[in-house]
């Protein structure tokens, strides 16, 4: 009971109870019905008949289901205190309804239990040969049985009857209800009980002769329907096979044991009887008055039923009648009552007009008597058909169906109308008509609803089936004489009647007896007499002056109470049984509804099985192609990896012999090294993706055994345009709709790759396999893409016989075709067209390299972009890194990058927005047909000298290159307007302006160009005419040739080498008789150099600047395609444009091989970034109006003196304002460092957002715990150095962000780092075999992190990362205690005494002693020695930038400039003893300072002194600028530091000539 009652349950019994609420009802119907059962019990014969399973069980699980319902009852009902009510609206039930349903449970098991007794008692006590076949097979297999037969009701359904009604009697309606119809139930059974034993069975098989004669007669062929027969065993011996299991498990109910046995073998007796139906075929008592007119007989009051006839069978039809029929006082005139007579002994009147009822539990044939003329039809709604209404006894109705159809006509039971007023006769009401009032039977058909009339009918209907069909037994008066004789008689053997009668009823009177008294004020306003007195008055009277149950018996048999508790109590009690039915009819069509939708979801899944098993089966085959395919992926990974190990061990032989041959090796000498060194152009980018490093190349050649084309070999341009036309025809593509703008902000990368469904289910490592083309500047070789969750793998397929067609040093030069990318080495990646399809995709690396791939379909590369690492399109651009990103249209990312706002604010170059253009369009490196493409923007290469302030000087970019000449643009037109193929739409020009020829061109002196020429060359150098040989004669082939309008390549403004003849090519002998070697150079160019750095300065012009964004419009903007085209001349062939063409679409191999070789050879467009016009530069006089006046500032902004003399040897102003802590780091010789906070509003003159109120404050904040001394323990390096150790700047390194620092020179051959907060000690690290000498920090990248490189006396460097991150030497925080360095650069054979690093160019450039000066990749590779005039032997100070200028200072004031590729460009020689060196961001401008304390600016590209500072008492010891590059800040050899003007741009060649 704890666990019923405890609230941490109560959420489980409230569903178990609402569960038992659901299938109460159909378990009484499937187990036979109360009413059957009952009447059964009370008939003479207990005789029973088969009966249909009809809700959908057997009756053995019909009675077990009962029986376990009823124990849970008892546990979860009568032993428990909870408030039905709650649950009730809980779970939308009637008030009430529970105890009901309860109730009709007990009376169910109660019956069935009284049945089983006198079943067991006839057999033990009647000895006779007649037996009941079938109550004895019903009953046959009840089990043990604990019960008593001679009592009327066990123990336990007296205590169940007790609990129903006194469980809730504070709910007066309801208890009152529910007392009523137990005064009823026990009435009618202690009847019965005392009609038993004062009748023995007389006459028995009479009567179940006259039983067997009714069945008969019901079954004859008169039926309209076929009729349910109610067979006997006899005749149907299958029926009787429904039987019990000889015992139930025994289950602990939390009730006692004798309670459990009853309940139990209960069940036992339900188990077999609930199969059957009783069809009450006693004989009914005849009136004594003769009935001749069947027709119209008038049926007698139940008050003057004879009662001379004992004998006969007291049947329940004749309750119900009596119900039916009131006194004859109260009929109404007008109405024609019925008769009922006795089918024994009028068996003929069955056959008069058959009617069957189907009810939901069974289904039973109704003979009924000739309906008078004014009779109507009843219609029955439970799906039965139009019926007569005359009904005989026996039959049972579907009134329960009629009252559904019509719920205005259900009887209340649930007490929630007032159905119980004190001043009426009888306790129920039946639509406001009590049984008193009611009028006689009338047959009437089924009315409209909603009106009174057919209210009333239905009720007549319902009254007339409660009182006929469903009749309860009926209470017979036992007060003649000759009754009580004939039964003294029968039982002369037996005990005395008083005896039986105290025997059976003692348990159960005092129930009785207490209903009677607890509810006396309500039954005595309800058990009224014929003449309204109160009967309960003189019974509770009679009741205490005896407790002898004879009194009470004989109080219940006399007429008054019969005739009271008929009307009244009999009423509730069939209100009580219609309301089981109708639950059970709705709960029947909800299980119904369940059960179709329960079939059809079934037949669904069968459907689904049987197409699972298909896909099953064709998943097998497919995985076991899959398999194969696996293991066949597996060998080419196998072999691919193979592959790729020998790639590895060649470059890495190579690297060796490098390191062992080269002069400066342990083994090199100058007479060993070659005589000739070939070089190549790296595939290495800086952070402007220009290439300009060159390294070794191992495949290096002069081609001396290669021949110029003849000029016979060439064929017109426009007969191979014309020729190409012949063999296809293509369909035009319209022009591109304009694009449908994906929003860029959101972010779709949280779903990985293994949840599309597209991707490849593989198994193993590999997550992703797909045909791929490896997509090199002349080589597309095919094969295989894998992708596993770290790495991508491409391997070539040899046996492709296109790639074997490819000359094998073609193949020499093309990186990845057995390759292996790490995740973590991708920083972007790009989606890319290739051959105007966009199926192709760019990777960038961290080694600055890049690779491209080509798909079979745009779907394919999603899945590799999805399978790959989310790094978007890298950081360079404002976009986040996403995948989507990746995929995103040129057009997209335009509009989203904030790349043109930058450059319209002057934050990045025109070279820079250029190049950003380029790379978003499409264009790259690995596609010579999609070379990034540059404006021509100077016209005058004949001049001695370049004005560049001169705009005649300068080509107007508004108008395309073919369009710049206005004859040449007249022809342009002309053949525009008069074009007459009819199969190509009209184009001004045959060519393109960039195209891979065009490209090899231009690059034809630097390999790896000059093989890739050869490949699509056939193995020839160009004629020495078409050969590039001069900048002027390019340029006026640009502007005459007709078939000439190439624009240049991004080269010509950074990479001077493209114009030298370097491995001593024959390019062949022009007509002129000139030899065609070394490009000729304008005249006002003296070296490449020159012409580099002044195309450069011409580019990032302000004649430039102002007319760029209209070059952008024709060449990526609206006057690409379209009417803008056709009207600025800038219409090329339509197969240069993308979307042109849909290659899948071809389904001719022939004319899509033609295609493709069409789109290789004619060039291809950039994708189209505007349809509208490109917004312009702004101005840099309205951007910065001060940025060209001459301030006259004072050139020295401060001097900050420190308390100790110690000189200044190193300063680091890392002053960026994103800092936690800008500052300016000084260390003195003493090893103490101040963090000297910035304050960034000084750097800021000229500036928007500069004001005077500003200008008092010191840009410079001494560290308070300097200035104070402090808290000197914070800022000294204890740490004992080497005693050999000169302390210069080259000792020490800041971090970016001023947080650490790294000194060198100690004892114990290690350097290390300190924190600047604490002056702490954070990290040792130990590499080198002696002491280290010299350090150096390449820039830093987002996050902090950057190269560390350490020179040593042992003649080493070790090239250390540091993290940003971790703040520490090395990735791996758990292994901080012993790094590994990244590479070991080897070369010097004396200490190295100075080093720089730059990790956008990827060098390490170092000196030694005595000289030389090496340079390293940061890969390890010694790539050149930097060498200079014969007395430049001792390198002291190295300056690099990522503009290419490498500075060196020598011993004795000698400086050298070098480009990074070893060409010395420039030399000086000063007086002065230099300490420092620096310089500018943009290379341009070199800063010295020496001893003599003196400033200088120099021109760093042919050491032109700008301007000189005032000197200094005191020597320069260091120095470094601020961010903005407005203030030098220097470190004094007394202890101070000074802070300088500075601003490069009044040095600027505009600055000096136009303001």
């Amino acid at each position: 009971m704890d666990f019923v009652n405890s609230n941490e349950n109560i959420i489980f019994v409230h569903n178990t109870i609402h569960l038992i609420s659901q299938m109460a009802d159909n378990i009484i119907i499937a187990c036979g019905g109360i009413l059957p059962l009952l009447s059964a019990a009370t008939s003479p014969t207990t005789e029973l008949e088969n009966i249909e399973a009809t809700q959908g069980m057997s009756s053995e699980t019909a009675i077990t289901f009962l029986s376990r319902l009823m124990v849970m009852v008892d546990v979860l009902v009568f032993s428990s205190s909870l408030n039905f009510s709650e649950i009730e609206a809980e779970k939308n039930m009637s008030s009430g309804g529970l105890m009901r349903q309860c109730l009709r449970l007990v009376c169910c098991v109660a019956v069935r239990n009284c049945l089983e007794c006198r079943q067991r008692h006839r057999d033990r006590g009647n000895k006779s040969s007649f037996r009941n076949n079938k109550t004895q097979e019903i009953l046959q297999n009840a089990g043990t049985c604990n019960k008593d037969p001679d009592r009327l009701l066990q123990d336990v359904d007296i205590n169940r009857l007790r609990a129903v009604v006194f469980r809730d009697v504070d709910d007066s309606k309801q208890a009152q209800f529910l007392a009523l119809a137990v005064v009823y139930f026990i009435s009618v059974l202690m009847v019965s009980k005392y009609r038993d034993i004062l009748e023995p069975q007389r006459e028995t098989a009479r009567i179940s002769q006259s039983g067997r004669s009714m069945r008969q007669e019901l079954n004859s062929p008169t039926s309209t329907e076929t009729p349910l027969a109610f067979d006997s065993s006899k005749d149907h011996p299958a029926r009787s096979d429904l039987h019990l299991e000889s015992s139930l498990p025994h289950t602990d109910s939390g009730i006692g044991e004798e309670q459990v046995a009853s309940i139990t073998n209960g069940s036992d007796l339900e188990h077999s009887t609930g199969v059957l139906i009783s069809t009450l075929s006693s004989e009914v008592k005849r009136s004594q008055e003769s009935l001749s007119d069947s027709e119209t007989l008038l049926k007698p009051p139940s008050s003057i039923i004879s009662i001379s006839q004992p004998k006969k069978g007291i049947n329940v039809k004749e309750i119900l009648k009596s119900l039916v029929a009131s006194p004859v006082e109260g009929l109404e005139a007008g109405l024609e009552p019925l008769s009922y007579p006795d089918p024994a002994a009028n068996p003929q009147a069955h056959a008069m007009l058959p009617m069957q009822f189907h009810s939901f539990d069974r289904s039973v044939v109704v003979p009924v008597k000739k309906t008078s003329p004014g009779s109507l039809a009843v219609h029955t709604g439970g799906g039965s058909s139009s019926t007569s209404a005359g009904l005989t006894a026996g039959s049972t109705p579907n009134i329960f169906a009629a009252a559904s159809a019509t719920p205005k006509s259900m009887i209340n039971t649930t007490g929630a109308t007032d159905a119980a007023p004190s001043s009426s006769s009888s306790s129920s009401f039946v639509n406001g008509a009590t049984s008193k009032n009611l009028p006689a039977v009338q047959t009437v058909a089924p009315m409209p609803e909603d009106t009174e009339e057919s209210m009333s009918a239905f009720c007549e209907v319902d009254q007339c089936s409660l009182r006929q069909g469903q009749t309860p037994p009926e209470l017979k008066p036992f007060s003649s004489l000759t009754g009580l004789q004939a039964a003294s008689r029968d039982a002369g053997q037996c005990l005395s009647i008083t005896t039986k009668l105290e025997r059976a009823l003692e348990k159960v009177a005092p129930l009785l007896r207490e209903i009677f008294v607890d509810f006396a004020p309500f039954l005595s306003r309800t058990l009224l007499g014929s003449h309204g007195q109160e009967l309960l008055i003189e019974g509770l009277v009679c009741m205490k002056s005896s407790t002898s149950v004879v009194e009470l018996v004989m109080l219940l048999c006399s007429q008054e109470w019969q005739n009271s508790i008929q009307k009244n109590a009999g009423l509730a009690f069939i209100e009580l049984i219609n309301e089981g039915r109708l639950l059970c009819h709705a709960m029947k069509d909800h299980i119904v509804r369940v059960a179709n939708e329960a079939e059809f979801i079934l037949n669904r899944q069968r459907a689904e099985d049987v197409h699972k098993h298909a896909d099953f089966e064709s998943n097998c085959a497919q995985y076991a192609a899959d398999r194969k395919e696996e293991e066949k992926m597996c060998d080419h990974l196998i072999s691919a990896a193979k592959h790729r190990d020998h790639v590895t061990a060649n470059q890495l032989k190579q690297k060796i012999v490098n390191i062992l041959t080269n002069k400066h090796s342990a083994w090199g000498t100058l007479a060993q090294s070659q005589l000739h060194d070939f070089w190549r152009l790296d595939y290495w980018e800086d952070d402007l993706r220009r290439r300009r490093r060159f390294v070794r190349n191992p495949f290096g050649s002069t081609h001396l055994d290669v021949t110029c084309k003849s000029l016979q070999e060439y064929g017109t341009e426009e007969d191979e345009v014309v020729k190409s036309k012949k063999v296809f025809r293509i369909q035009t593509v319209a022009s591109q709709n304009p694009e449908t703008e994906l929003m860029l902000e959101g972010d779709e990368d949280a779903v990985s790759l293994l949840q599309e469904k597209e991707m490849d289910n593989m198994g193993g490592p590999v997550i992703l396999s797909s045909p791929a083309q490896l997509v090199a500047p002349v080589l597309v070789a095919r094969g295989t893409l894998s992708i596993t969750t770290t790495e991508i793998y491409f391997e070539v397929d040899e046996d492709d016989p296109a790639f074997k067609r490819v000359d094998s040093k073609v193949r020499a030069y093309t990186e990845g075709l057995h390759g292996k990318w790490m995740f973590s080495e991708i920083r972007a990646v790009f989606s890319r067209r290739y051959l105007l399809q966009n199926t192709a995709m760019e990777v960038f690396m961290a080694n600055r390299t890049s690779v491209m791939f080509n798909f079979p379909d745009q779907a394919t590369v999603k899945k590799v972009v999805y399978s790959l690492p989310r790094v978007g399109v890298g950081t360079s651009y404002g976009l986040p890194q996403a995948r989507r990103i990746s995929m995103a249209t040129p057009r997209q990312l335009f509009k989203s990058s904030n790349m043109t706002q930058r450059w319209q604010r002057r934050e990045i170059s025109n070279f820079e927005y250029l190049m950003f253009l380029n790379t978003i369009t499409g264009r790259t490196y690995n596609d010579l047909n999609q070379y990034p493409v540059f404006p021509w923007v100077l016209t005058n290469y004949d001049s001695e000298e370049l004005d560049l302030t001169l705009p005649g000087n300068f080509r107007d970019l508004s108008k395309p290159i073919g369009a710049l000449n206005p004859k040449r643009a007249a022809f342009y037109a002309d053949h525009y307007e008069t074009w007459e193929d009819d199969q190509a739409p009209p184009c001004h020009y045959n060519s393109h302006y960039s195209t891979a020829a065009s490209t090899l061109h231009w690059l034809v002196r630097i390999e790896p160009f000059t093989t890739f020429l050869f490949g699509t060359n056939n193995d020839k150098f160009d004629h020495p005419d078409r050969t590039f040989s001069a900048i002027a004669r390019s340029w006026r082939n640009c502007q005459r040739d007709t078939s000439d309008v190439k624009e240049l390549i991004p080269e010509f403004y950074y990479l001077p080498e493209m114009f030298v003849n370097s491995n001593g090519y024959h390019l062949g002998m022009r007509e002129d008789r000139t030899m065609v070697y070394d490009v000729d150079l304008p005249a006002w160019a003296k070296k490449p150099e020159d012409l580099v750095r002044i195309n450069r300065m011409a580019l990032e012009s302000e004649f430039v600047s102002c007319q760029l964004h209209q070059w952008i419009d024709l060449i990526f903007g609206y006057k690409q395609r379209g009417p803008e085209a056709v009207r600025a001349l800038n219409v090329f062939h339509y197969l240069t444009y993308e979307n042109s063409v849909k290659l899948d679409s071809i389904t001719d191999p022939l004319l899509r091989e033609a295609t493709e070789a069409q789109i290789q050879s004619i060039g291809q467009t950039p994708s189209q970034l505007l349809i509208e016009p490109h917004p312009p530069r702004s101005s840099a006089m309205h951007l910065s109006p001060l940025m060209f006046k001459d301030q006259m500032q004072q050139d020295v902004i401060m001097v900050l003196k420190f308390p100790s003399n110690s000189p200044v040897t190193h300063v680091a102003a890392n002053t960026l304002p994103h800092l936690t802590i800008p500052a300016v780091v000084t260390v003195t010789c003493s090893r103490v460092f101040a963090v000297n906070r910035w304050h960034n509003t000084v750097g800021l003159r000229g500036a928007p957002g500069y004001s005077l109120e500003q200008a008092h404050h010191l840009p410079i904040e001494m560290d308070s715990l300097v200035a104070n001394n402090t808290g000197s323990n914070k800022r000294q390096i204890t740490d004992l150095v080497d005693q050999s150790i000169q302390i210069t700047t080259h000792c020490f390194v800041v971090t970016a962000d001023n947080r650490y620092i790294l000194v060198c020179g100690f004892w114990d051959k290690s350097f290390r780092v300190y924190s600047s907060e604490t002056g702490k000690l954070t990290q040792i690290v130990f590499g080198h075999w002696d002491v280290v000498t010299c350090l150096a920090r390449s820039e830093s990248y987002i996050g902090g992190d950057c190269y560390i490189v350490s020179g040593s006396r042992d003649a080493t460097l070790l090239l250390w990362y540091w993290s940003g991150r971790h703040h520490i030497i090395g990735d791996n925080p758990n292994n901080s205690d012993y790094p590994a360095p990244r590479a070991v650069l080897t070369g010097h054979d004396q200490e190295v005494v100075c080093v720089a690093v730059c990790a956008e160019l990827g060098l390490v450039i170092s000196g030694a002693k005595e000289g030389p000066c090496l340079v390293h990749s940061i890969t390890g590779d010694l790539l050149r020695a930097l060498e200079g005039p014969e007395y430049y032997q001792c390198p002291r100070l190295i300056s690099v930038s990522s503009e290419g200028h490498c500075i060196i200072y020598y011993e004795r004031g000698r400086f050298c400039n070098f480009s990074i590729n070893g060409k010395l460009l420039a030399q000086m020689e000063v007086n002065d003893s230099t300490r420092a060196i620096l310089l500018s961001s943009d290379g341009h401008n070199l800063v010295t300072g020496g001893d003599n304390g003196v400033v200088e600016v120099w021109q760093a590209c042919d050491f032109k002194q700008l301007y000189v500072y005032p000197g200094c008492d005191a020597g320069v010891r260091a120095m470094d600028l601020s961010h903005d590059q407005r203030t030098l800040i220097t470190g004094m050899a007394s202890g101070s530091i000074v802070a300088f003007n500075i601003d490069f741009n009044r040095w600027h060649y505009e600055h000096q000539n136009r303001y």
